[in-house]
């Protein structure tokens, strides 16, 4: 499975690329991660537990970076088993560059693979799962860099709680002929 996309982060490229090494922002960022340790040098150990459809399993594994170009890019792979559930691993190539307005445009090409219970789930379930669980990582570390996005105000013409049950009556109505 393969997927590729492209974020911008409003935070200079040199943020992102030591959010992306440290252990902790790992932990933050990965769903249903348990625990991160490690170093980017020697690598990580990771503890996580996923459900994917029907199968829920704790994975550990290794997470090791390569191809580090400081604030530039950097590939990180990883690779989990799961016990009776089989095992996962994939790597994501990132790359860093600054934005126009002084953030940073974070592009990624994530490839993954599965083997063992969850193979037999289908490659449309997992599939799905794997672009899923890869942006909610890169959402998670911009949310992480940003800050949590700003509440949109509600609306200040919001109906009231009356106008919508006058709105549902007429829609019954119309519906039975009652109105």
């Amino acid at each position: 499975m393969h997927m590729s996309d492209t974020r911008e982060i409003q935070a200079e490229p040199a943020a992102v690329y030591a959010a992306l090494l440290d252990p902790e922002v790992l932990r933050i960022c990965v769903s249903g991660a348990q625990e991160v340790t490690g170093n980017p040098t020697d690598g990580y150990q990771a503890t996580v537990v996923q459900k994917v459809g029907p199968v829920k399993a704790t994975f550990k594994g290794t997470v090791t970076m390569s191809d580090m170009v400081e604030n530039e890019r950097l590939t990180i792979v990883g690779e989990g088993k799961g016990g009776a559930a089989g095992f996962a691993k994939g790597g994501a190539s990132v790359t860093l560059s600054p934005s126009e307005n002084g953030g940073t445009l974070l592009s990624y090409d994530v490839d993954a693979k599965v083997g063992g219970k969850l193979a037999q789930l289908g490659s449309r379930l997992i599939d799905g799962f794997a672009k899923k669980m890869a942006d909610q990582f890169f959402a998670s570390l911009q949310e992480h860099l940003e800050g949590p996005a700003e509440e949109e105000p509600e609306a200040e013409a919001a109906e009231s709680d009356e106008e919508t049950a006058e709105k549902k009556k007429g829609w019954l109505g119309r519906l039975t002929g009652r109105g």
